[in-house]
């Protein structure tokens, strides 16, 4: 494939509210995943692989919070005399209401983002969300898409119909032809759910938006400059669908939307027991923005079991499947069991923490109990304690607790 061929969106700018004090100050794809990486570096690391040299990235809420990790692209190698890394921001006064300003979803984000689409002029459009852990190779998807002369191809993945309520259902023939689509289900027909990874034909794509907007247009319950289109399984995929030539094609290997905190922690924990596959690829690695850490140390009074630890990272007490961001600091006689720890947290003398994700720079005062033992198998959102950045915790938190940024306990 050309230069100017394929372009590649990876949305990013979603707010990211289920994810709580968690996003208060960040974009979700900023989040951390296994210590080192971010929730967008699989994206951008499959499109990378996939040898696509136009990647645009949209980038909505706290955009500050993700721009100095993105680096105009430089560590994916998209930072480029032409083509390459696009940084895409909502703008206001370049059209119509529909088309300016923030998205109401990720379907109407597309259309926002139609005129420039249009203008670019790729006969083809990959499309990726920025909160899923995966690795995918895109490469001979966009080929098949492309040569079969598809509307539209959709990675799916199997879940539990139980999961599949909160994703978006794909029906299909068993020559994956889609038939149906069922978006956020309260009885799921099958587990097959769409990842929110796309190859689109762009002028079938635009045409499909465009008759949508002309026909919601009129529709009193819209709020001012909402073109209704909402989010991708909502309205345009199953007007797709109804046009014919969508195929599903399955993801390989392991999938999980980790934008509700169960879910994040719960893929820590696969992580952690060797079901998850995505950085078992050496020909297509994730790539990420490392940060400038020296090795990670467990000192003689350190223990850590069936757990991470990221450059930086100095353990004097014991670890217990959890994760450690960099430069995090467990002291002896402290304890960290089923958790995840962000850059720089701080767990002092005598203190356990359990079942918790802390955020960066967090520090758990002596002899504080933080969390509880979980009451479920997989993790729930009801068991895990949040704590947003910059909390100072002196006192015992128990299960389930949420702390804002910046809290004094």
């Amino acid at each position: 494939m050309r230069r100017g061929d394929v372009l590649a969106l990876v949305q990013a700018g979603g707010q990211g509210s289920r994810m709580d004090v968690l996003t208060r100050e960040r974009a979700k794809p900023a989040l951390p995943y296994g210590g080192v990486h971010r929730l967008i570096d699989f994206a951008l690391s499959g499109l990378l692989h996939a040898d696509l040299a136009d990647v645009w990235v949209s980038l909505e809420y706290q955009v500050t919070s993700i721009d100095e990790y993105l680096a105009g692209g430089r560590p994916w190698s998209l930072d480029r005399n032409r083509g390459g890394f696009r940084r895409m921001v909502p703008q206001t006064g370049t059209g119509p209401a529909t088309e300016s300003g923030f998205a109401h979803g990720n379907g109407d984000l597309l259309l926002r983002m139609s005129a420039d689409i249009d203008t670019f002029g790729a006969r083809t459009l990959v499309v990726c969300s920025a909160d899923h852990v995966f690795n995918a190779d895109l490469a001979p998807v966009v080929e098949e898409h492309v040569a079969a002369g598809r509307t539209a191809t959709v990675l799916t993945s199997e879940v539990t119909k139980s999961d599949a309520s909160d994703n978006v259902v794909v029906l299909a023939r068993r020559d994956g032809t889609v038939t149906g689509v069922e978006h956020k289900p309260s009885r799921a027909s099958s587990g097959t759910v769409a990842t929110e990874i796309f190859v689109y034909d762009t002028e079938a794509l635009l045409a499909a938006l465009h008759e949508l907007r002309a026909e919601l247009s009129g529709d009193p319950d819209l709020a001012e400059g909402d073109s209704g289109i909402g989010d991708f399984g909502e309205r345009l995929l199953p007007r797709l669908v109804e046009g014919g030539g969508v195929v599903a094609v399955p993801l390989e290997g392991y999938w999980r939307d980790v934008g509700q905190p169960g879910l994040y922690l719960q893929s820590h924990r696969d992580l952690l027991a060797g079901r998850v596959d995505v950085f078992d690829h050496p020909s297509r690695p994730v790539v990420s923005h490392w940060p400038d850490r020296p090795a990670a140390r467990v000192r003689g009074t350190g223990s850590c079991h069936d757990s991470l630890l990221s450059p930086g990272a100095d353990v004097s007490g014991l670890v217990v499947g959890s994760v450690l961001g960099p430069g995090v600091v467990v002291e002896k006689g402290a304890e960290v069991h089923d958790s995840v720890l962000m850059e720089d947290c701080v767990v002092r003398a005598g203190s356990v923490v359990r079942t918790a994700v802390l955020d960066e720079r967090c520090e758990v005062g002596p002899r504080v109990r933080v969390g509880a033992e979980p009451t479920a198998r997989l993790a729930r959102d009801e068991d895990l304690v949040l704590a947003g950045r910059d909390c100072r915790i002196g006192g015992d938190v128990a299960g389930g607790a949420r702390l804002e940024p910046g809290s004094f306990l």
